[in-house]
């Protein structure tokens, strides 16, 4: 049955098999492979990030402590970017043109992704906003992190600089 849901999905160009088939994903398992469209710019696939130190950032414009969390994730992008890292903000508003005025007005350099159907959301199991999903170089998941608290910024930078170094 999952199987065959699976494969209408990904016939219909709505969610990536591997997105479709996957349950939480857990520390050590690969994450979900998914394309999304971009607030700007070309499509963007997870795949296609191997080799890169990926993080996650799945968010909402309406979202207080997403909007908190944004500015600093985007000087971790800027400062990290360089050495082999990438941040995708990947939005759940129903509306694309609320999620581009916030980022927007926030200026975040990294991209934003649209999941406005939330398949991908619903594949990564989101539980809390924001949530955010460190992924390695070989496209295993290692660090999920659901809501957002002061000091969780300090701990991302240390995961991406240890995920770096391996």
């Amino acid at each position: 049955m999952l199987l065959r849901r699976a494969l209408v999905l990904s016939s219909l160009g709505l969610l990536s098999f591997a997105a479709a088939q996957a349950a939480t994903p857990a520390p050590g398992g690969t994450a979900p492979d998914f394309t999304l469209r971009a607030l700007h710019g070309p499509n963007l696939r997870l795949k296609e990030q191997r080799g890169q130190v990926v993080l996650l950032n799945f968010w909402a414009s309406w979202c207080g402590p997403c909007r908190e969390e944004m500015p600093q994730l985007d000087r971790l992008y800027r400062k990290y970017q360089s050495a082999g890292f990438t941040l995708l903000g990947v939005s759940v508003d129903d509306d694309p043109k609320a999620a581009g005025a916030m980022a927007d007005k926030l200026g975040v350099a990294f991209p934003v992704l649209l999941d406005s159907d939330k398949q991908v959301s619903k594949a990564y199991d989101l539980s809390a906003m924001p949530s955010t999903v460190l992924i390695d170089r070989d496209g295993r998941v290692r660090y999920l992190h659901r809501g957002y608290r002061d000091g969780f910024i300090a701990t991302y930078e240390q995961q991406i600089r240890e995920l770096l170094k391996d």
